[in-house]
């Protein structure tokens, strides 16, 4: 891929976070979660009682999933009731991976030569991507609808301290280990949390590495990040410009 002259520069240094978890909107967390389990091979971590359920994949993702008994799951590709965040996997052969996440409940949207694009049993999207040099499905990233992907792509270097690596037609992408990526959307709708009307539907969790919540919300305010309302003693809850929700976690 062709980049543009700001790729690759350094990001801030004074960073809110690190990349904890994805964190999905479900109905029932652990019937999402066992979908997911089965279909990356990811473990389930101890610990978090009975509401809320974490798997870490095998290449160290994490995949969290909290109750949401009135999710309002996207209508994809319209912007009516839009995905706002998905994941993109790599798989070595597209069509036998389609098939198996169909047979563990997916509903496939929309086919690619290159990917396919399916529904979770929730209704959030996520992608199957083409990798032939790999040796099975593996978590590629987690990729934003923004209306303005250099903006949203230069704010979350800011609050992960990762550099932007792409920035070009539209997309844009940060190179840290765990790769956040941006696509423009054309009449991008944005959640509105907590408007039931304009719910998320997924969400990142941050972790502060030292604990100081107060240092890492004047780094993500100072980004350009809101404060939402909602939180306790252990995390704090964000919008980016976007309107993306976000939480600044201590555990």
């Amino acid at each position: 891929m062709s980049t543009d002259t700001t790729a690759g520069h350094p990001p801030d240094p004074d960073s809110a976070g690190t990349l904890g978890s994805v964190v999905f909107d479900a109905p029932d967390p652990r019937a999402s979660a066992g979908f997911w389990r089965a279909l990356t091979g990811a473990r389930e971590q101890p610990g978090y009682g009975q509401d809320w359920v974490a798997l870490r994949t095998p290449d160290g993702w994490g995949l969290d999933f909290q109750p949401a008994p009135d999710l309002r799951p996207p209508e994809w590709p319209g912007q009516d009731r839009p995905q706002q965040l998905h994941l993109d996997l790599r798989v070595p052969d597209v069509a036998a991976e389609v098939e198996r996440a169909v047979g563990l409940g997916a509903t496939v949207l929309r086919e690619n030569p290159e990917w396919t694009t399916l529904a979770d049993p929730a209704g959030h999207p996520f992608d199957l991507c083409h990798a032939p040099e790999g040796d099975g499905l593996t978590v590629m990233g987690v990729t934003f609808d923004v209306p303005d992907a250099s903006e949203a792509a230069a704010f979350w270097s800011r609050i992960l301290g990762d550099p932007v690596v792409y920035d070009a037609e539209g997309m844009a992408m940060l190179g840290g280990e765990r790769a956040v990526l941006f696509q423009q959307v054309e009449g991008y709708t944005a959640p509105r949390w907590p408007d039931p009307a304009y719910p998320q539907q997924l969400h990142l969790d941050l972790q502060v590495p030292d604990g100081d919540l107060d240092a890492a919300e004047q780094a993500a305010l100072a980004a350009g990040a809101t404060r939402l309302p909602g939180g306790e003693d252990t995390f704090r809850v964000f919008a980016d410009p976007a309107g993306h929700p976000f939480c600044l976690c201590t555990s």
